[in-house]
């Protein structure tokens, strides 16, 4: 029997109990760094350690963190909306990054590994001169600082707008958190965090998907219903380029998108030659490959509950809410509203993708800096077997920090 659900309350919002379990996953985010950073022996810090781990992480946390690294606040509330208007297709993006990381993991690991850098950009100079390297630095802080702004800023605009959320609380405390546990931790606390958060996001996904579907009924009335609706739609292999998914258009437009960020985006390069061996950066590819079935799955699975128990009164019509993107702070807070700390759980979950994303922003500039700080003479350019006091004294981080603000 379907349990009775009330679509009709009053103004959505978060209460104390949320906001503490809030705080606990930034807590338990800073503790992570923080124990990294006291792992450390005393004196000076390898530059190797701090950008690479010395080359000494396991395959399973580099693969993991590989998986949460592009899982912004942005998919983990974009992603089960699309999945509620466009159906399960949406999970065809699977297959585009199962296609990558086989790429990824043959083409490219042996190349940037065996080379031994800690940069993109290393390479670049290797291949062009300091020239392109320069170029290549300069276009990448620019286009992170500016894209890291919205990473932050749009999922706490929608969460402002859907639930009360406090806008400027959120932009400080995730901005503060991610500057104080990367800076003291560097790669390793990253890495360890990133495990962290998609467990966070894996633990809140998996409880809304059990709480919606017994609010529909059962397993079996969520896919009736969603069958109906058309939302089991795998069989859509129609060549139109201007219909918005298909399955070519994730099949292989996704594996050249993925390719682009796994195969030269430094925020991967820099995970996956963290490895200690080739074999083991090849192996963390794999992992996060199935970390992002899990993940990716999971978003879909719930956008596709959502549709089932939203059916016969879609909030965006009635005009619960004002744009697609803040279905799922709503169907978070409707489903939850008798169980205070549960959406909180949600936002933690949200936010958990906001930091994995942003932190590697803040490690690339990082690592562009030593571009910088050998301008002045060319013989003292720090590189990844030399050994510095970090942070470098010319080094200029706040602008990552305030790039949200």
């Amino acid at each position: 029997m379907k349990e009775e659900h009330n679509t009709e309350r009053s103004q959505p919002s978060f209460v104390l109990a949320d906001y503490a379990v809030f705080a606990a996953m930034l807590l338990v985010s800073m503790g992570i760094g923080l124990f990294q950073a006291l792992k450390k022996r005393t004196g000076e810090t390898k530059v190797e350690d701090y950008f690479i781990g010395s080359r000494s992480m396991p395959a399973v946390p580099v693969g993991l963190s590989l998986c949460a690294s592009f899982m912004s606040a942005v998919q983990v509330l974009g992603v089960p909306a699309e999945a509620s208007i466009y159906g399960f297709k949406f999970l065809y993006m699977c297959l585009g990054q199962t296609i990558n990381s086989c790429l990824t993991a043959f083409l490219f690991v042996p190349v940037f590994y065996r080379l031994g850098i800690s940069s993109t950009n290393q390479y670049l100079k290797m291949r062009f001169g300091r020239g392109m390297q320069l170029l290549g630095s300069i276009q990448f802080i620019v286009s992170t600082l500016l894209f890291t702004g919205i990473v932050i800023y749009a999922p706490a605009l929608i969460l402002n707008q859907a639930t009360g959320l406090n806008l400027w609380a959120s932009l400080f405390s995730t901005g503060l958190i991610c500057t104080i546990y990367t800076t003291l931790g560097g790669l390793k606390a990253v890495i360890w965090t990133d495990v962290f958060q998609i467990l966070v996001m894996l633990l809140g996904f998996i409880t809304i998907f059990i709480r919606g579907t017994i609010l529909v009924g059962g397993p079996a009335m969520v896919l009736e219903i969603a069958n109906n609706g058309s939302r089991i739609n795998f069989n859509d292999f129609d060549l139109d380029p201007r219909r918005r998914y298909t399955f070519w258009s994730f099949s292989f437009g996704g594996t050249l998108l993925w390719l682009s960020m796994y195969g030269v985006n430094q925020s991967q390069v820099q995970r996956y030659i963290s490895c200690r061996t080739e074999r083991q950066a090849q192996l963390a590819l794999l992992v996060n490959q199935v970390g992002l079935y899990l993940v990716v799955g999971s978003a879909a699975t719930c956008g596709i509950v959502m549709f089932a128990l939203y059916s016969h009164c879609d909030p965006l019509k009635s005009g619960k809410i004002a744009a697609s993107d803040q279905y799922m702070p709503y169907f978070v807070l409707d489903i939850f509203q008798d169980h205070p700390g549960f959406p909180g759980l949600f936002l933690a979950c949200a936010y958990s993708g906001t930091l994995s994303f942003h932190v590697w922003g803040w490690m690339y500039h990082g690592g562009c800096s030593f571009v910088f700080v050998g301008l002045g003479s060319s013989s003292r350019v720090l590189h990844s077997h030399g050994r510095s006091q970090w942070p470098p004294s010319r080094c200029f981080y706040p602008g990552d920090f305030c790039s949200s603000y």
